[in-house]
């Protein structure tokens, strides 16, 4: 009996992939500076769901987000896509930045990374890490157990800058001030952010996205979401367990973990055959949010990227809704309907 080879990812799953992600960011931008982190958040993991379902791909959801928002859809270990098609592991991001979402702030994004199955590393009970991207001209110059200054000297040598002309995206936490006081000291600029280090991964890896590097401590989770982006566009990034509360602590000692190991980009994902597909919720320069145009049209901003081509592509979408105007509430439609409606 002949055996047959297992599905592999092809280039249509990429636009496929970005049609989910629009489906969220649309249905979530109702909700943008509303002031409810759970609205918005429930309604795009409703829309990517309900179209994850005509994806062709055999996926499971290793970075997922039911068991920390409560939300009814993406447990780590649940079936997603048509059971058809290739075998994959997959992190889902809804919302990416739900705080960004509920106050109206820049850089919310619905993001999707999928990777061959068994291929993207679980953070088990390691619920942070400390980070460092960049993009790929100094993915060789990074060693995330040096000083950031040390690593701000070896980045700006491999760009061909001065360390004063570096930029880095850091998200504005307490546990930050003694980085961001180095960073200065250092002479290097910095962009704070209250929230999306995923996003900020993103344009530390992305050519010409005016940051050079990412640093700090994050979500797990989102780390690994973040080095599918990475390693598709061939940047660098590293990574280390950083444990910040007492109960972590123990259960990672509990579990023998080495809290100091250095996570390479192979080992936080392993597969080469990576797409990553991210849509803009609310505006910023990066990605743009989602525009409601005076007529019956919706305007997204998407960016996918295909690790084994190297293919980085910017996608507008210009979406027509059918009465989205209508004053009929019997008649109106749900945010996921909608969503679903004009990019099916």
């Amino acid at each position: 009996m002949i055996q047959q080879e297992k599905a592999q990812p092809n280039r249509n799953l990429g636009l496929e992939l970005a049609r989910v992600t629009e489906a969220a960011a649309i249905a979530a931008a109702r909700y943008m500076g509303m002031g409810s982190m759970e609205k918005g958040d429930r309604a795009a993991a409703g829309a990517m769901n309900t179209f994850l379902k005509t994806v062709d791909m055999n996926g499971i959801v290793v970075i997922g987000e039911g068991e920390q928002e409560e939300t009814p859809f993406f447990y780590t270990g649940e079936h997603i896509g048509n059971g058809e098609g290739p075998e994959l592991d997959v992190a889902v991001g809804p919302v990416e930045g739900v705080a960004l979402l509920a106050d109206g702030r820049p850089n919310a994004i619905s993001a999707i990374a999928v990777a061959e199955r068994d291929s993207m590393w679980n953070p088990g009970h390691s619920l942070y890490m400390n980070k460092i991207v960049v993009g790929r001209e100094a993915r060789e110059a990074i060693d995330i157990r040096l000083s950031p200054t040390q690593n701000l000297h070896r980045i700006a040598e491999a760009l061909g800058k001065h360390v004063n002309e570096l930029t880095v995206f850091v998200l504005d936490k307490n546990r930050h001030a003694s980085l961001v006081e180095e960073i200065r000291q250092a002479g290097a600029r910095i962009s704070l952010h209250t929230d999306g280090d995923v996003v900020g991964a993103l344009m530390a890896a992305v050519p010409g996205a005016c940051i050079d590097a990412l640093m700090g401590i994050g979500d797990s989770t989102k780390g690994v979401m973040a080095a599918a982006a990475v390693k598709a566009l061939g940047g660098g990034m590293q990574g280390m367990r950083a444990p910040q509360r007492e109960d972590e602590k123990r259960q990672l000692k509990k579990d023998g973990v080495k809290v100091r190991e250095v996570l390479q980009l192979d080992t936080l994902v392993r597969s080469d055959n990576i797409f990553f597909a991210a849509t803009g919720i609310t505006p910023s320069p990066f990605l743009e949010g989602v525009s409601f145009g005076r007529d019956s049209s919706l305007t997204t901003h998407s960016i996918v990227i295909r690790s084994r081509t190297g293919t980085l592509r910017f996608i507008e979408g210009i979406h027509q809704v059918e009465g989205r105007h209508s004053s009929d509430k019997k008649n109106s439609k749900t945010p996921v309907e909608v969503a679903f409606e004009v990019v099916k």
